[in-house]
């Protein structure tokens, strides 16, 4: 859960300030800020990038163990190479921009 601290912003400068009780040791340094709306809009992408991304996962696991019946690697070799299609196609859906990070 995240925590939120309520603050003020210029409507002019954007200045923002988030007025606190000081104790006389205050020393002021720049931070980078997010709004709460932008928070939230990048955790729900963030979200659904961890579902699709487990989905091509355990698509993709499934071969790890398969060893095909004697005599079936051809008819294996070409239900893989669908499935695999299958699964590049849910990783293309990801936004281009998490597929160089």
């Amino acid at each position: 859960m995240t925590d939120w601290i309520q603050a003020w912003q210029c409507i002019g400068c954007g200045k923002i300030e988030a007025p606190q009780p000081c104790i006389g040791v205050c020393r002021d340094h720049k931070i980078l800020m997010v709004g709460k709306e932008a928070h939230e809009r990048a955790l729900a992408e963030i979200t659904a990038l961890h579902a699709q991304l487990a989905r091509a996962r355990a698509m993709l696991q499934r071969f790890v163990l398969a060893t095909p019946h004697e005599g079936q690697w051809e008819r294996s070799w070409l239900a893989l190479q669908a499935e695999l299609r299958e699964a590049l196609a849910v990783l293309a859906t990801l936004p281009e921009a998490s597929m160089h990070e």
